[in-house]
């Protein structure tokens, strides 16, 4: 479909025509067609490099679960999934969870919220232990397909259980040897939380790998770099060596975060965004 070798050509959110087998005792069928998709959150497989995967589609809000430490999120993988959702129009909202793990509003925190919010991303500290959040979220979540997504052991499937008690969701540990979480959702799925609400729950994610995207497009899906691209002297600045660019600019003068600018280098370094879990978690 649309042109992308993937290893799911069917994805949880799809909505599809199918032919009913009524010869069947159970209610069967034969899917013929996949409708058009409005968006999707696109990943690079981890077994197979030349194909991808589809997280999930037709999402109105992806809610993108991250901790601080136990275990620690990496600017890096936060950054390429976010160029990953804005390059296939997935609003994201970004859960900073286990906040009761940082007492006194941790500076950590406040740093990492007021960053993305200045681009441009909701952000919401929440904790699955105290409720703080978990109201605000919920709203969030009104009228719309939410799905969530996040490294294991973020406390997602906490997250969930709180906010729909009667979902079948298992909660896992998180290992003490590389402080990196179990997997416990094995595969994507849907769930009718009441008739306002539908949650997609997709497994942990340990690295996430842009792919799809040309080196020349990275930066059109960092808000923060895309108002700037036609201030820069050149049309097809690279924002790396070239003289008089608006985006290096704005990192010198701080009005865009060294860690995104970092991110970005790092993302055109990459073979068609291939994803290192070693160096960028």
């Amino acid at each position: 479909m649309e042109g992308i070798k993937s290893t799911n050509p069917i994805a949880v959110g799809d909505w599809v025509a199918f032919h009913e087998d009524k010869k069947g005792e159970a209610d069967e069928g034969v899917i013929h067609e996949i409708q058009e998709r409005k968006n999707y959150i696109l990943r690079k497989s981890t077994n197979l490099s030349k194909q991808t995967h589809i997280i999930a589609a037709n999402v109105d809000c992806l809610f993108l679960v991250i901790t601080i430490a136990n275990p620690p999120t990496s600017f890096g993988f936060v950054d390429r999934f976010l160029v990953m959702a804005e390059a296939y129009k997935v609003p994201v909202h970004i859960l900073i969870n286990k906040v009761d793990l940082h007492p006194d509003e941790h500076p950590e925190l406040l740093e990492w919220k007021d960053l993305y919010e200045k681009v441009g991303y909701p952000v919401t500290l929440c904790s699955a232990e105290t409720g703080q959040g978990l109201e605000m979220v919920a709203q969030a979540m009104e009228h719309k397909v939410s799905a969530f997504s996040g490294h294991s052991g973020v406390g997602k499937s906490s997250l969930l259980q709180q906010l729909a008690p009667d979902m079948d969701i298992k909660i896992g540990d998180t290992s003490t040897v590389h402080l990196k979480g179990k997997h416990t959702t094995t595969f994507a799925e849907m769930f009718d939380v009441d008739d306002n609400k539908r949650i997609i729950d997709t497994p942990g994610i340990k690295g996430f790998g842009i792919t799809r995207l040309e080196k020349d497009e990275i930066s059109l899906y960092f808000k923060e770099m895309k108002a700037l691209l036609e201030d820069c002297r050149f049309y097809n600045c690279k924002h790396i060596n070239e003289p008089k660019c608006a985006v290096k600019a704005a990192v010198e003068n701080g009005e865009i975060a060294a860690t995104r600018y970092e991110s970005y280098l790092n993302m055109m370094e990459d073979d068609e965004g291939s994803y290192r879990t070693d160096k960028y978690g």
